[in-house]
């Protein structure tokens, strides 16, 4: 939707998906959790979280070349989603993703990091490339029009907000966007997310179980 000064802001969080991201950022930080599962006494997650976040999307990689969910067909994602001009919340959580991977050794094979723009006005493809080669030779940057970005970030239940800092240059601004990375199934359905500030070692570690041991998410059709 608009707002009256021109601010957009996308996927707006549902009261069922403001649950779901309580529930999952509690299980994402439990370290319980990654090393041995969830506690017996646990609440159980709902079986449609999968269902919750994710979807079909049409791109444009950092290269200029037309990017679908199909293109990672049988890969892991770990999708994260920011803007280049992010001055400490993007470049923290992108470093993050970056030192997990290389953690993982030769699993990381399996798993395709991704970097989805908020602000495809200002994040082009080569603004995009010059960015993503900074954390990871791996990471693919994802830009696209005003209507693709709103699509793909709709469909993460991604908030994005446009915030224009006082007597600042035209174009210059700052946004305001949800800090999540999400890791999602080679069936393109989502499995869990991290919270902003979750230590790489973590981030590693539940990569690697979900990697290694599929689950009912995974291998559902």
């Amino acid at each position: 939707m608009m707002s009256s000064d021109g601010n957009v802001v996308a996927g707006a969080v549902t009261r069922r998906a403001v649950v779901a991201l309580a529930f999952l950022a509690a299980l994402a930080t439990s370290p319980a959790s990654v090393a041995h599962g969830p506690a017996s006494n646990s609440p159980p997650a709902p079986a449609d979280f999968s269902a919750l976040f994710g979807g079909p999307f049409s791109l444009i990689d950092h290269d200029g070349r037309p990017r679908t969910q199909r293109d990672f067909a049988g890969r892991f994602l770990l999708v994260n989603f920011g803007y280049t001009n992010c001055p400490d919340i993007c470049p923290l959580d992108l470093s993050t993703m970056a030192a997990a991977l290389d953690m993982l050794g030769q699993t990381a094979d399996l798993v395709q990091p991704v970097f989805i723009t908020i602000d495809p006005a200002r994040d082009k493809p080569a603004v995009l490339k010059e960015y993503v080669l900074n954390f990871h030779p791996r990471l693919i940057g994802l830009s696209g029009s005003e209507a693709q970005i709103s699509g793909v970030a709709k469909a993460y239940r991604v908030h994005r907000s446009k915030l224009i800092v006082a007597d600042a240059p035209a174009g210059d601004y700052l946004a305001s966007h949800s800090s999540l990375t999400y890791l999602m199934a080679r069936n393109g359905k989502f499995i869990t997310m991290f919270p902003h500030g979750t230590k790489p070692e973590f981030m590693a570690a539940a990569i690697r179980r979900h990697v290694l041991i599929p689950t009912r998410v995974d291998r559902d059709p």
